[in-house]
């Protein structure tokens, strides 16, 4: 008999893991990544520093999304985690944290069950009755106000509040808040935030932040063109006009004589004239375009008394179009078929050292500008993923307008449910079921831990309240010592929408990484020698 090395099936240099190495590799990466950003969780929470090795940019953040998007990773399970939180923070915009680390404690218990030798599929089947129970009590207990105006605008203003007390922002959560629910009332049940554009400005503080009814746009009015437009028409536009080169790529010209030169000039600068009188035909009073202006078609626009406004960025452009209600164009031959959108006023306005375009009074008036003011660069970039994260939150609600409660209140109602279903699970099952409120009730945990409290006396004191029936108690992190408390009164609030999608893909996420049993890494590719 001989006893040869059996088929090599994958390329040299491929790597497997196999059974119990393999689905070790996927709970260790997938729990790493949980402990990585759980210190970011809550209140309380902590921010991280990334730090890019190529070009030395600094991030400041306490966003699960945004961390974990900007560090590379090599083990495949962690990269699962990322996705959940990427695709949370697309789908509601926050929560991006809470969910990976939940996935990351429900993958922790199943590591110890798998070690009592109870199979990956039985876990599966005990989770999704506890993700079942789970969510049903997470329905029951929401409450939609959105019948009563003014109780539903305080319900999202406690939802924006809740949701940046976590955040860069917790210092002036209640102006931001404030901020973010009139910026998303305003869309009058709209959830695209394209709407609402946010200007970022260094300089002054947090609080010097302000929500402004129009659109402002970061460019400057060309040379001798009037600063000031009352009863706007605009027309925006998407088309060269830059005369001096002869647009015909690839081609070269030969001349006899520097007047030849000078005839060629003179037909480009006579073609623009032509280009320009044929959009004044559009009896307009400002131009925007997205490309650049140059100076005899800037000129000619000073002259009829038209504002232009050039090389307002594609993002800028398709905003302005949106809300004044005009359409891009690019070509000038049928005014009658041509949109141009309507404003009360475009006038200049300074923000700190700069000078920027205000349009008031847009056709579309839903439309806002929050300026955001601050010391540094990396401040405001947090401050906009922060406001962001509001701003997604309560659009949401506003679509899908039941609340829940916050504070680990949610969560430890949720166990409730899942420890009352697994009385009625018969089997190892039934273990799976246990695992799932217990990884649960981890949220809690973490959030007191964060705060430097003493997380086992306060969850003990608060499964108790919870399951003896006070199913509106949470953890009141902000007062000294920490203590248990009526959520609904301290208006700690949260979206069910958030909450639903965080146990749905934490449940996932985890399922999908218990059915792993081969891990197959392909081998490195060669480098072809020359």
């Amino acid at each position: 008999m001989s006893f040869e090395n059996p088929t090599q099936i994958f390329e040299e240099g491929a790597i497997e893991e196999k059974g119990e190495n393999a689905r070790l590799s996927a709970f260790v990466g997938a729990i790493a990544v949980g402990d990585l950003v759980k210190s970011t969780l809550g209140p309380k929470g902590m921010d991280k520093i990334l730090q890019s090795a190529s070009t030395g940019e600094i991030l400041v953040t306490n966003d699960g999304a945004t961390i974990l998007k900007s560090i590379a990773l090599d083990n495949a399970a962690a990269k699962v985690l990322v996705n959940i939180s990427k695709v949370q923070d697309d789908e509601v915009g926050d929560g991006t944290t809470s969910v990976a680390v939940l996935a990351a404690e429900l993958l922790r218990e199943a590591e110890q069950l798998v070690n009592q030798k109870i199979h990956p599929q039985t876990i599966i089947e005990g989770y999704r009755i506890a993700s079942a129970a789970a969510l049903k009590a997470l329905e029951e207990t929401a409450v939609d106000n959105s019948n009563d105006k003014e109780r539903f605008r305080n319900d999202l203003f406690a939802i924006a509040r809740t949701t940046l007390s976590s955040k860069v922002l917790a210092q002036d959560r209640d102006y931001f808040a404030n901020l973010a629910t009139d910026a998303v009332l305003r869309m009058r049940g709209s959830t695209d935030l394209t709407h609402i554009q946010i200007i970022k400005k260094a300089g002054g503080k947090l609080s010097d932040s302000y929500l402004d009814s129009g659109f402002i746009l970061d460019k400057k009015f060309g040379v001798n063109q009037p600063k000031r437009i009352e009863n706007a028409k605009i027309l925006v536009a998407n088309t060269g006009m830059d005369t001096d080169k002869v647009k015909i790529f690839g081609a070269r010209l030969k001349v006899e004589s520097t007047g030849k030169l000078a005839e060629l000039e003179k037909a480009e600068r006579e073609k623009m004239k032509q280009k320009v009188e044929r959009i004044k035909g559009h009896g307009i009073n400002c131009f925007v375009n997205r490309q650049l202006i140059y100076n005899w078609p800037e000129q000619l626009f000073a002259d009829a008394g038209i504002a232009s406004i050039e090389h307002a960025d594609f993002d800028g452009v398709e905003r302005l179009a949106l809300v004044t209600g005009a359409e891009i164009t690019s070509t000038f031959d049928h005014p009658e078929h041509v949109k141009l959108g309507h404003c009360d006023l475009i006038e200049e306005v300074i923000i700190g050292e700069d000078t920027l375009i205000r349009f008031s009074g847009v056709a579309a008036g839903r439309a806002c500008t929050i300026v955001l003011r601050g010391a540094t660069e990396q401040l405001l970039d947090e401050a906009d993923r922060s406001l962001h994260d509001a701003l997604a939150v309560i659009s949401q609600t506003v679509g899908n307008p039941k609340i829940t409660l916050g504070g680990g209140c949610a969560e430890m109602v949720m166990a409730k449910a899942v420890d009352q279903a697994a009385q009625n699970v018969a089997g190892k099952k039934a273990l799976a079921v246990d695992s799932f409120a217990k990884a649960l009730r981890q949220l809690p945990t973490i959030l007191a831990d964060n705060a430097g409290l003493d997380s086992s006396d306060l969850v003990a004191r608060l499964r108790k309240a919870v399951y003896s029936g006070m199913s509106s108690s949470g953890l009141d992190l902000m007062t000294p010592g920490g203590g248990i408390a009526d959520m609904r009164e301290l208006g700690v609030v949260e979206s069910y929408k958030l909450k639903r999608a965080v146990v749905n893909s934490a449940t996932e996420a985890a399922e999908l990484l218990l059915r792993v049993d081969n891990i197959i890494r392909a081998a490195p590719r060669k480098r072809e020698r020359m």
